[in-house]
């Protein structure tokens, strides 16, 4: 019988984690290819800008009731159907003949059927195969997503350049099928009946300080949503706030890179981290960490000063998300892993996506991204709120239980 934190285990992961970046195409292709499908269609940018708001909010959608499914029919037959989906949506997006069938496209086969089975139902597919090594296996998992923004950019510009938007989109959408399908293949087996891993931190919320099971939950969606709407400030408007200070998008890209870059490092060495003092400590660490590079932002403006914060940021950042599944997995039981914890990282989606057009608006209006900041780190203190709130309730239940 397969047991947790064994080799198979490890190749369970490894299969998780080339889903991940496969399927994590949805979340960036839309951007690299916006100034070619806004120059095709004619439109301007806000409106070109309608196929990447639309995909955050499905694959956000999708991510939750695709978290349901798994845990009904299990991993293997949702990750399929999203595998068919996406390279559906890529070649039918390539021969689009309008922006709106090209949005439709993007944010329902792509996004909401596609993208949506690759990121939180693998995330809590991969808890249920550690124990021990929970904390790195599930940090390994989700950096899928940030991986993805590493390689296929460059990738997909390179076809942009040389082929075109629409044959890119074709060639895209054949790369998924070819290499995601079978590598589903590795889902077959359910997770280990293993008595730890079933019932591990099945916490009875009932009557601890007045919170039910729902209650929880709805707190812990709250805190995805609110850490990301603080992380998307410089994530979503890095670009925009550097060629604002006069250093050009450019320097702001590389930005974004390296900050992109030390969110895996940061990915990794908090799975680590989890694994030693647990994961409710892991997201306070970060998300605290997290509101000191938002103040950093404030005092350094100096190109070489914004290089430093963005890679601090990047490393303190990067842990927060897939520490939220830890916390999912400590207080709810297996059995509702791919629900629960769907939902949550589903909400950091959401988050970055209401964070990104909240910091422009506040741009908009006050004409700097200052009082953005400010925004910014005020949803970070409530996010460390609500993260003291549920973490203290749990110690109380676990002392009197």
């Amino acid at each position: 019988m397969t047991q947790v934190d064994s080799a198979a285990s490890w190749r369970r992961l490894a299969a998780n984690l080339l889903l991940s970046t496969m399927g994590g195409v949805g979340m960036w292709s839309v951007v690299v290819a916006l100034p070619s499908v806004q120059a095709e269609f004619g439109v301007a940018r806000a409106t070109a800008s309608l196929p990447y708001t639309m995909s955050m909010a499905a694959i956000a959608i999708g991510g939750i009731f695709m978290g349901r499914l798994v845990d009904r029919v299990g991993v293997m037959l949702p990750v399929i159907g999203g595998s068919l989906s996406l390279s559906l949506g890529y070649i039918l997006a390539g021969q689009a003949t309008s922006l709106w069938q090209f949005t439709m496209i993007q944010a329902v086969l792509i996004a909401l059927l596609g993208a949506s089975t690759t990121f939180g139902p693998l995330v809590a597919d991969t808890s249920l195969w550690f124990r021990r090594r929970r904390g790195i296996a599930v940090a390994i998992c989700a950096s899928g997503n940030y991986l993805a923004g590493v390689l296929w950019p460059p990738l997909l510009q390179h076809l942009i350049e040389t082929v075109g938007w629409r044959s890119a989109h074709t060639a895209v959408g054949i790369i998924c099928l070819v290499v995601m399908l079978p590598l589903t293949l590795m889902l077959r087996r359910p997770p280990p009946a293993d008595p730890d891993i079933t019932d591990a931190g099945a916490v009875l919320w009932f009557g601890v300080a007045g919170f039910s099971p729902r209650a929880v939950q709805t707190l812990m969606v709250m805190a995805g949503l609110t850490c990301c709407i603080a992380m998307s400030m410089p994530q979503v408007h890095i670009v925009a706030y550097c060629g604002d200070l006069g250093y050009g998008p450019a320097q702001g890209a590389a930005m974004l890179s390296l900050m992109l870059g030390f969110g895996i490092v940061s990915r990794l060495g908090s799975g680590f981290i989890a694994d030693r003092i647990g994961g409710f400590a892991t997201v306070l660490l970060g998300t605290t960490l997290q509101a000191v590079a938002l103040v950093l932002y404030l005092g350094f403006n100096g190109l070489s000063s914004l290089y430093v914060v963005s890679a601090l940021f990047g490393l303190f950042q990067g842990g927060i998300v897939p520490s939220y599944a830890l916390v999912v997995r400590e207080i709810f039981p297996a059995r509702e892993a791919a629900s629960r914890i769907s939902a949550v990282l589903m909400a950091t989606v959401a988050g970055m996506a209401i964070g990104g057009w909240m910091s422009g608006m506040i741009f908009d209006l006050t004409g700097s991204y200052r009082a953005a900041f400010l925004n910014g780190i005020a949803w970070n203190f409530v996010n460390i709120g609500i993260v003291i709130l549920v973490w203290r309730a749990r110690q109380i239940r676990l002392a009197t239980a």
